[in-house]
């Protein structure tokens, strides 16, 4: 940098994370060499959003800004050798939003400093990105502590000329969880024919959707448990829980050119029929009175589904009575966000695999799963991605489990040892 040995930016206390309305205090440090003629330094605090059609390009096709506001520091004049700093302070807007970086987009907040030198002189430049986190509070959306219910009815054919009912049913205890809480689920079987099921799934979902051009959508399976299938003519239960990871919340608030949404889809393989349940990823969690033992979620009734006329199967051997079973759990598979999954691989897309985590830049936290084209709309194609999403080191100060959750039977057996050896 010639007599420049040293310009940066510092921020007060070394903080890297603000909230909205937030005063934002820091320094502009300058060592020179040698003395310096400038015209003016001046400083700048930035917010914007950017998207582009094409994976983690920088050239945007749509931007939208939050706040640019300008601060001139010295003007015209000769800085001599050593050491100079310059104290600023901005005051950030109430409306800005959350700090967040996907694959085609970014919502980014930056401070930037300029030394303005004589013509035909190199100006100098640098900057200082931080993070804007503003709170989603769970209890400001409605029937938020509601559980959450879904049901579909399916006819299929089997065997050539059979044909049977399948009846699926999902229930989450709640519509919106934080980070490091457990989702807790029920699903409710129905197999009214002869034929038994494929595996049941349950999925974490996440859909990010980038306002271009076109809407470009980046769909990701974030966590999985599997279970078993369901016999013929048996009406089964399944109680399991998945555990929220570091996600970004649900809303960006402020933002119109990136929208996050999360599921939980519950699906069996064989025959194909699944439900989904929108549910909201948020920052302050929902109070609600805690539920004793007789009022948890396995004894929420299951919703009543108007029963179909009887199949030709049916009626030709006569009733079949629908025994009530258990449905034992088969894997998790819960992403770890400080690693990609194993074994996911997409030859199109080579991620950095050197990107790390350091004092300055907080630790990247990698949502990566299957593509799901079941929330494409339109003629939009879904984009398979394995890209990181950067979140602000205080979305969770909760340390992420490296096994996943136990199942809900391992979390009864466990309680009922503990009231075993109390007595």
């Amino acid at each position: 940098m010639g007599k420049v040995q040293l310009f940066e930016i510092r921020l007060g206390d070394s903080r890297v994370v603000y909230s909205p309305g937030e005063p934002l205090a820091g320094t502009v440090t300058v060592r020179l060499s040698g003395s310096l003629q400038y015209r003016a330094i001046k400083v700048s605090c930035i917010g914007s959003c950017g998207v582009s059609n094409k994976i983690n390009d920088t050239a945007w096709t749509v931007e939208e800004q939050y706040f640019n506001s300008t601060l001139s520091l010295a003007d015209k004049g000769v800085l001599t050798a050593g050491e100079h700093n310059f104290p600023f302070q901005f005051l950030l807007p109430a409306s800005a939003p959350t700090s967040f970086e996907g694959p085609f987009g970014k919502v980014l907040h930056q401070v930037k400093a300029v030394i303005d030198t004589p013509r035909f002189s190199k100006d100098y430049k640098c900057n200082k990105i931080f993070y804007v986190l503003c709170p989603l509070n769970l209890n400001d959306i409605p029937d938020i502590e509601q559980p959450n219910t879904m049901s579909i009815t399916k006819k299929f054919n089997y065997k050539l000329v059979k044909s049977g009912n399948i009846i699926l049913t999902a229930t989450s205890d709640l519509k919106g969880y934080i980070v490091g809480q457990a989702i807790q689920l029920r699903t409710d079987i129905e197999n009214k024919s002869g034929r038994d099921t494929g595996a049941v799934v349950a999925s974490l979902l996440q859909k990010v959707a980038y306002k271009s051009k076109r809407w470009i959508y980046d769909l990701r399976t974030i966590a999985e448990v599997e279970g078993s299938g369901v016999k013929a003519w048996k009406h089964a239960e399944w109680k399991e829980q998945i555990l929220v990871p570091a996600l970004p919340q649900s809303i960006l608030q402020g933002c119109s050119l990136i929208h996050i949404d999360y599921y939980i889809q519950v699906s069996l393989k064989s025959p194909e029929v699944s439900v989904t349940l929108p549910i909201y990823i948020g920052n302050i969690a929902v109070n609600r009175v805690p539920l004793s033992p007789s009022r948890s979620i396995q004894h929420i009734p299951s919703v009543v589904v108007p029963s179909a006329p009887p199949e030709e199967e049916e009626a030709a051997s006569g009733y079949h009575p629908m025994d009530n079973v258990s449905i034992p759990t088969k894997s998790h598979s819960q992403q770890q966000p400080f690693s990609y999954a194993p074994g996911l691989s997409f030859q199109e897309i080579r991620p950095d695999s050197e990107q790390t985590g350091s004092p300055n830049h907080p630790t990247l936290c990698l949502s990566t799963g299957a593509t799901v084209p079941y929330y494409a709309e339109g003629n939009v194609v879904p984009v398979p991605t394995a890209s990181s999403l950067i979140l602000p080191p205080e979305y969770s100060t909760w340390g992420y489990p490296y096994e996943a959750p136990p199942s809900y039977e391992q979390s009864c057996s466990s309680a009922n040892s503990s009231i075993s050896n109390g007595n």
